[in-house]
């Protein structure tokens, strides 16, 4: 008897050490400034967990808006830029993911297009190198081109300004054409 008591202590004694696991807050866990910047390193630091939480926040409206703000800040401040000189295959990749973001988000496409004209009308050499590009991609995807003119066309019907500019430009054009 004495045996079957000490067996049933012993295993409830267990069973409640067992069962005292402790709970987990991540509210209270990131409360601390050093458990917080721990947290961070651990993620960062290992791809498979960094690439989990990106897909997390890529899936979050605000956290995706949050990661877009910083990186037209790194794209503004010339920091992007240096690191895709770096790596060339990033920067096919950055431009694949900009454009399918664009593409699935109409607001965050007027931003970056109101961003861009701004820049064009502000800086002629960066109006002309933006053009430069833009041809450039246009030779090299046909589709792109022909999407391009349906849509300058829908504009210059809606803004008689711009077909004016527009068919004074070509007018030079040709005149400079003609020159040469």
């Amino acid at each position: 008897m004495k045996n079957i008591l000490k067996l049933s202590m012993t295993a409830t004694l267990f069973l409640l050490i067992v069962s005292c696991k402790p709970t987990f807050d991540a509210a209270q866990v990131l409360q601390s400034d050093e458990n917080r910047k721990e947290l961070y390193k651990n993620i960062v630091s290992d791809p498979v967990k960094f690439s989990e939480f990106l897909e997390i926040a890529n899936n979050d409206k605000n956290a995706s808006m949050l990661m877009m703000k910083d990186h037209m800040k790194m794209m503004e401040d010339g920091k992007m830029m240096g690191m895709m000189k770096e790596n060339p295959e990033m920067k096919g990749k950055m431009e694949k993911m900009m454009q399918e973001k664009m593409e699935n988000n109409p607001e965050m496409q007027k931003k970056m297009q109101e961003k861009m004209r701004k820049k064009m009308m502000e800086d002629p050499a960066e109006r002309e190198a933006m053009m430069e590009k833009m041809h450039n991609r246009m030779k090299e995807n046909p589709e792109m081109m022909e999407k391009m003119m349906e849509k300058m066309m829908t504009m210059m019907h809606e803004n008689p300004e711009m077909m004016e500019m527009m068919k004074k430009k070509m007018k030079d054009h040709q005149l400079d054409m003609e020159k040469q």
